[in-house]
Parts: C-alpha cells; sequence; structure tokens
C-alpha cells in the first residue's frame, strides 16, 4: 500500500502529473514514429530479409530503435547519432584545448557545444541514412526499393536525418518540460518497447515445446539476478575519506568537517560495450555485404558468438573502461582542487600523493567495473547461443533501460520529498546513478 500510495501522490502535484503527462505523450509520438515507413522502401520484405540475415547484429542495434531500424522508418537511425556525437564532442574536449576551454565557460560555452553537437548529429545521420541508401540499392538487387537512383538516395537522407533531427528535439523537450532525461528515456522506450514480443515468442516456443519450461524458470531468476546486481553496481561507490583543516578568517573559523569523495564502481558508464561493440561490428556487417571468400571468412570470425568476437569485445570494453575513465576523472584535479580549499585524505599527503593515491584507488574500482560490464554483455551471447533464447537479454540495452529507470523514479520521489510527501521506499531514498 505505501508504493500505491507514493503513486497517487504524484498525481496530487499539478506540476509533478503535468511532466509525467508530458513525458508520456511525447514518448508516444515517438513509439507512433517508429512505425511511419520510409518513402520508397518494401518495409516488410527487408525487415524479413534482416531478421534472417544479420541475425544477433540486427537485434543488438535494432534493441535502440524500438524495432524501426529493421523496418527502416522514419526513426529507423534513431538517437544514436546524437549519442556518437556527444561522445565525439566529450572525447574533444580532452584533445583540443580550445573545446576544452569553451567547456569550462558556464553556460554560454555548454550552449555553443550543445550547437556543434547538434551540426555533428545532422552530418553523422546523413553519412549513415546515405550508406543506408546505398546499401539497399545492392542488396538483392534492388528488390526492396521501387525506384533506385539518386532521388531515392536523397530521399532517404533527408527523411531519416530529419527523422534523428526530431527526435533530438523530442528529448530536448522531454529534458525541460518533462521528467527525467529526454534522450535516455528515449533509448529506455525503445529497448522496453521490444519486451512483449520477446515474451511472446517465449510464449509460443514453450508451448510449441521447442523451450523447456525449467528454463523458462532458470531465465526467470536469471533476469532478476542480473537486474539486481546491475542496480547494486550502478549504486556502488567508494567513500573516499577527506578532512578539512580549520582555516580562521577574521572572527570567523571556517572547515574542520569531515566529508567523502565518492568514487564509482562504473565510472565509465556504457561508453565501453557502445564504442567496443561499434568497433567489431561495423567492419564485420561491411564485410558480410562484400562477395569475396576470405573477406566473407573474416565477416564470420567477428560475427557474435564466436571466441575471436568475444575476445575482442572484453578486451575492448576493459580498454574503453580505463580510457573513458581517465577522461572524465582526473585525480591531479581533484588534489589540487582539495590541496586549494584545505582538504586532504587522512594519512596521505597534499598534492602529488594524494593525486597517486586517487588514481591508485580508481584503477582497482575500474578494473572491477570493466569485469561487471563484460560480464552483463558476455550473457546474451551464452542466452542466445547455447540456450536458444529468441531475445536479446542483458548487455548495454539493459545497462541502460536499469540506469535510466533509477534516474528517473528518483527524480520523481525528489520531487514527492521537496513537497512533503513520502517517497517510494518507507526507510531511505532511491538513489539514481550518480547521486
Amino acid at each position: 500500500m505505501g508504493l500505491l500510495s507514493s503513486f497517487q501522490n504524484i498525481f496530487k502535484i499539478p506540476e509533478l502529473k503535468n511532466r509525467v503527462f508530458f513525458t508520456l505523450a511525447l514518448l508516444t509520438v515517438y513509439r507512433i514514429g517508429c512505425h511511419v515507413p520510409t518513402p520508397g522502401i518494401n518495409g516488410e520484405e527487408l525487415s524479413k530479409f534482416l531478421s534472417q540475415q544479420a541475425g544477433n547484429f540486427m537485434m543488438f542495434f535494432d534493441m535502440f530503435s524500438g524495432g524501426a531500424l529493421s523496418r527502416v522508418t522514419i526513426f529507423a537511425l534513431g538517437i544514436m547519432p546524437y549519442i556518437s556525437a556527444s561522445i565525439i564532442m566529450q572525447l574533444l574536449t580532452v584533445v583540443i584545448p580550445a573545446i576544452g576551454k569553451l567547456a569550462k565557460e558556464g553556460e554560454a560555452g555548454k550552449k555553443k557545444i550543445t550547437k556543434y553537437t547538434r551540426y555533428g548529429t545532422v552530418v553523422i545521420s546523413a553519412v549513415q541514412s546515405f550508406g543506408i541508401a546505398a546499401g539497399l540499392e545492392s542488396m538483392s538487387q534492388g528488390a526492396f526499393v521501387q525506384n533506385p537512383g539518386w532521388s531515392f538516395r536523397l530521399l532517404t537522407m533527408i527523411t531519416l536525418t530529419s527523422g534523428t533531427a526530431f527526435i533530438m528535439w523530442l528529448g530536448e523537450q522531454i529534458t525541460e518540460r518533462g521528467i527525467g532525461n529526454g534522450i535516455s528515456l528515449i533509448i529506455f522506450a525503445g529497448i522496453v518497447a521490444r519486451f512483449p514480443n520477446a515474451i511472446i515468442s517465449t510464449i509460443r516456443l514453450v508451448q510449441a515445446n521447442e523451450l523447456s519450461i525449467f528454463l523458462v524458470l532458470f531465465l526467470t531468476v536469471l533476469m532478476i539476478g542480473v537486474v539486481a546486481g546491475i542496480i547494486l553496481m550502478e549504486r556502488g561507490q567508494r567513500k573516499v575519506p577527506v578532512q578539512y583543516a580549520k582555516r580562521v578568517v577574521g572572527r570567523k573559523v571556517y572547515g574542520g568537517q569531515s566529508t567523502h569523495l565518492p568514487l564509482k564502481i562504473n565510472t565509465a558508464g556504457v561508453i565501453p560495450p557502445i564504442f567496443a561493440s561499434s568497433i567489431i561490428m561495423f567492419p564485420a556487417t561491411v564485410a558480410g555485404f562484400i562477395a569475396i571468400p576470405w573477406v566473407q571468412s573474416i565477416a564470420k570470425q567477428l560475427s557474435p558468438g564466436t571466441v575471436t568476437y568475444t575476445l575482442l569485445y572484453v578486451g575492448m570494453i576493459f580498454f574503453f573502461a580505463y580510457f573513458y575513465t581517465a577522461i572524465v576523472f582526473n585525480p591531479v584535479d581533484i588534489a589540487d582542487n582539495l590541496k586549494k580549499y584545505g582538504g586532504y585524505v587522512p594519512g596521505i599527503r597534499p598534492g602529488q600523493k594524494t593525486s597517486e593515491y586517487l588514481y591508485r584507488v580508481l584503477s582497482r574500482l575500474t578494473f572491477v567495473g570493466a569485469i561487471y560490464i563484460a560480464v552483463i554483455c558476455v550473457i546474451p551471447e551464452i542466452l542466445i547461443q547455447r540456450f536458444g533464447v529468441p531475445f536479446y537479454f542483458g548487455g548495454t540495452s539493459l545497462l541502460i533501460a536499469v540506469g535510466v529507470a533509477l534516474d528517473t523514479v528518483s527524480q520523481i520521489e525528489s520531487h514527492l520529498v521537496t513537497r512533503s510527501y513520502e517517497g517510494f521506499l518507507k526507510k531511505g531514498r532511491i538513489r539514481g546513478r550518480r547521486s
């Protein structure tokens, strides 16, 4: 009853109620757009062909678009071009000093970076949509394209690029006027939209005696355990104690309090699996359409389910976990800021010794976080290849879904608590990934 009453309290707060309904309305618009076909393409026949030929690759990337990619609808590219542009801009802030300086200019610099990210999204979308159009023309001698040629390519580029730009706008509107992070919720909606089909497919296989009821029960317990493990690891952190020395300014005494510096177990988030899968699968996908024996052999070795793919995937997850953590967390800057404001880690000298200590602690946490990400991302390959599970469970999609759910519920609870309503839990509060 406590949880039910907490949900009922949402509708007692006009602002929160309006934000929730606004978010649901825009997500509904997004899901409707995922079923609007792209002009000039035989979507049904193409969807059947891709589901038979693409295998796990299509299952992986189609998960993020909620099935729009396999049908090549107007939202086929989804929000992934925007995410790619955002990651590129974040990396450029470290590589290019001018952009890094721009990122430190406050709100004005943030607006400029957002503008550049939008431009990058349009460029990436245009390139990807042109590749899709050219690929559709070459596949099956143009059987999926009604009128091949430059007119079809330009129309496809304009349609898919506009679709991505519209999704980007929807995400920004949800962030500003709705509840939660709009871009994350759009990805979340695409992932969750595939769950009913997965459940129906599993029931049909059980009825046809192709899946045993014991395997389904085992999978259910495994799913619950994996989700619980993700929640535990995403909220897990190492609290490094920090003590501030007392300072006398005039007649007042400042400092002297004890606090802590939270270091997340998974600082890199979902960036490592996204980067790793993109780098491995892109050349494998391109090679799959080249009718040369040795190229086809390489494509098979790099396809999901093979030992080569799994080893490369895990290795790249570790690499990008350390790489991205080094970008977003600089122990030297943290140590300098602590020293500047009179803070220190007990037992560690301020300055260089503190930065070395933080680097050592962060390296160990990143190693644990990389193992955790690798295990979650390898689970789908084991379930599909060994147990014949008819859906893609685990990996990046599950990390995103659970993380976004935690963040959104945490924001809703913050609205409830600030207006003297109880949260979803009687004891304590639900923390998001950044709490």
